[in-house]
């Protein structure tokens, strides 16, 4: 079937942290075994040293494929050394080859297996395929025989903290602090564990401790922030944020906090201050924005907050199109959609966010019910910006949902002049084709489409589709859906394509089991219940048929825009009805 496409589609990983402990001296205080104690590579042979040279002269260059090459023949020259043994596993890992890696590192630590360095690669292997228990053995099993690796409780806690396992990862940083009392890093994380249990004391006592060890760290200190905020120490939260300004006056999160602060507690002059000062920054700062919308839009926190910054922002830059897009985007999710239209509308065609801006309106204006207004606004964009193929897609879509088919095909034409090779110009140019049952001219532009994308499943399962009800080029319309579900494999509607493919070649019973799965992944689609119910008529199963057919009726009644060829659709359906029940 033809989906409905009215709408146009709008921590290092852990790897790499094992390279770096491995690389960076990790191990200190580590423990030996004999092997360690033999050189690099030994002097059996005099190429040892060449091979070993090459390898790291090629790592450094970035071919790694080389550098393999060549370790491998160290390794010939000696194939007891560990330390080459761990070589060939950190370009394995460098290169993402992480299984052959890991086949490596456990034969190293199969024969050595108190080895420290190779239970790092080994553990951090394991962690990125996500066998996170193996992993966590070999992690203890390292800080167990060498309890001066620093880094491995934070790794080993970070595990338990992401699985929920507080209690372990309290006791898994406690140790680190206990064997490094300078760790900072330790007691702020003993500190977030503490502070999510509800310990607010000693929640305060680590982050204060952290703060003793690292006075320029920001994050304890928000930390301190969200403990007075819940406690209600009010008094304590100025200072604080005043201090993290002090120390970084371009710290954007301290300083709409302060604002928000200022705001909440009747001190609008000192709010209104500080979120001017912003605004006017931002104008020559566009990181203020960027950090802006980091901490309200992505985190979607589209608050009174959010509002209060940026309306104080304004102040200081009442022109700025980016601070009312971002005014926009809140107020549009606020569901306040005539004052997301009216910031929207300020953001100048020279903005970053202008076509976004755009998209935005008109699709409010869709939502509205108001596709004339949608319409005309477009119009009104595409004569100031006659280049821009992106808003002709848009307009042509509207008068599509409006049905002025012939307007839409000829926009749709309009942007292809600019853009003959927009792959979204030409399909939607095709459906509307199909709409005004210009049968030709839709499957040519389908076919220019595959021609561009071979693998677009939309035109591949709309041109197999098409050739299925025309009951035309049956294998080749098989051939084509079979393709679009390889790249959209539980695609309901493709799936009820190919069970019409199968219907139209009178193979009813494989039809049924295609149309039954795309009931299953698509079941208020009327038309694809319906095609069920014709096929269960094929193999005389009427009270199947019968079952499908009231289905497909009652989604067809709550449909509230019907054009002739729907409504024709919908009688055809009811007399499919009523003769099986006079049947009965």
């Amino acid at each position: 079937m033809k989906a409905n496409f009215l709408k146009p589609v709008i921590f290092i990983p852990v790897i790499f942290i094992l390279i770096i402990l491995f690389f960076s001296g990790c191990t200190v205080g580590k423990k030996t075994t004999p092997i360690d104690k033999k050189p690099i590579v030994s002097l059996k042979s005099g190429g040892c040293y060449y091979y070993f040279t090459e390898a790291q002269l090629q790592k450094k260059k970035g071919n790694l494929v080389e550098a393999v090459e060549w370790i491998k023949r160290a390794i010939e020259c000696d194939p007891e050394s560990i330390y080459l043994q761990k070589e060939l596993a950190t370009i394995y890992l460098q290169k993402k080859e992480n299984i052959k890696a890991l086949s490596i590192v456990e034969r190293v630590v199969e024969k050595y297996p108190d080895d420290i360095e190779a239970l790092i690669l080994y553990g951090g292997i394991k962690q990125s395929l996500k066998y996170i228990d193996d992993a966590k053995k070999a992690y203890k099993k390292i800080i167990t025989n060498d309890p001066k690796q620093k880094n491995i409780y934070l790794i080993l806690g970070e595990i338990y903290m992401e699985e929920g396992n507080i209690h372990k990862a309290l006791q898994v940083y406690d140790q680190l602090v206990k064997n490094f009392p300078a760790s900072y890093a330790g007691h702020f994380f003993i500190g977030k564990i503490y502070a999510k249990q509800g310990n607010i004391i000693d929640a305060e006592r680590e982050f204060q401790k952290t703060l003793e060890l690292e006075p320029a760290l920001e994050e304890p200190r928000f930390e301190l922030l969200k403990l007075y905020e819940n406690l209600g120490k009010e008094n304590k939260i100025p200072e604080i944020y005043k201090d993290i300004l002090e120390r970084n006056p371009k710290n954007i999160r301290a300083a709409t906090g302060l604002a928000c602060f200022y705001h909440k507690n009747e001190m609008p002059d000192d709010a209104a201050k500080l979120l001017k000062e912003l605004g006017a920054q931002s104008l020559f700062n566009p990181e203020i924005i960027r950090k802006v919308a980091q901490l309200y839009l992505n985190q979607k926190k589209y608050d009174d907050d959010a509002l209060i910054i940026l309306k104080g922002m304004l102040q200081g830059a009442p022109d700025s199109s980016d601070i009312h897009y971002l005014a926009g985007m809140i107020f549009n999710e606020k569901n306040d959609q005539n004052m997301a239209i009216m910031h929207f509308k300020k953001v100048i065609p020279d903005s970053g966010f202008y076509q976004n801006a755009v998209v935005h309106i008109s699709f409010i204006y869709q939502k509205q019910g108001k596709i004339e207004e949608a319409i005309n606004f477009l119009k009104d964009v595409i004569k100031k910006l006659p280049d821009k193929p992106e808003f002709m897609l848009y307009l042509g879509t509207f008068y599509e949902e409006a049905e002025k088919f012939e307007k839409a095909a000829e926009v749709f034409k309009q942007g292809l002049e600019i853009d003959p090779d927009n792959i979204e110009l030409h399909f939607r140019l095709g459906i509307v084709y199909d709409k005004l049952d210009r049968k030709e001219a839709s499957i040519k532009a389908m076919k220019t489409v595959i021609g561009l994308d071979p693998e677009n499943a939309n035109a591949l399962n709309y041109l197999g589709y098409t050739y299925a009800d025309m009951g035309e080029n049956l294998d080749e319309a098989e051939h084509l859906i079979k393709e679009a579900l390889k790249h959209k494999p539980d695609d309901g509607y493709i799936t009820d394509s190919l069970g019409w493919v199968y219907f139209k070649k009178g193979l009813f019973k494989k039809a049924i089991r295609l149309l039954k799965k795309a009931v299953s992944l698509t079941s208020d689609d009327s038309i694809i219940l319906e095609h069920l119910g014709d096929a269960y008529m094929k193999v005389n199963n009427k009270k199947k048929a019968l079952e499908f057919y009231e289905r497909s009726f009652l989604k067809r009644k709550d449909d509230m825009k019907e054009d002739d060829k729907k409504k024709d659709d919908k009688k055809d359906l009811e007399k499919k009805i009523q003769k099986l029940k006079n049947e009965n």
